[in-house]
């Protein structure tokens, strides 16, 4: 469903641990919302528990809980992560976003 690559689980273990999340059995909710300049955007936070009708994936060793809305849009991302001077942070590789914005954090389909 969602890949995460190397890069960002490091980051997300890190933030996780900043943040007083367990990055062993705690959540990253990945979600998308009406909003953005290319009409959706992505949401990224951390969670502790499951919402009734989420759907939960692993990948990486990091545990993935996604709306039930937002699936549809998400099939087959990858969550990256890139650092360093021109680093943007997350970044979503969205195979279905046939449009992105140049933030990077808003696409449309």
């Amino acid at each position: 469903m969602i890949k995460v690559s190397n890069e960002a689980k490091t980051k997300i273990s890190a933030l996780m641990t900043e943040e007083g999340f367990n990055a062993q059995t705690d959540y990253v909710r990945v979600g998308v919302r009406s909003g953005g300049c290319s009409g959706l955007s992505y949401e990224l936070k951390f969670d502790k528990s499951q919402n009734e009708g989420d759907k939960v994936f692993e990948d990486n060793d990091v545990k993935i809980v996604v709306d039930k809305r937002s699936v549809l849009y998400l099939a087959g991302t990858i969550l990256e992560y890139s650092g360093g001077l021109n680093g943007k942070g997350f970044v979503f590789n969205n195979p279905n976003a046939q449009r992105t914005c140049g933030c990077g954090e808003s696409f449309s389909l």
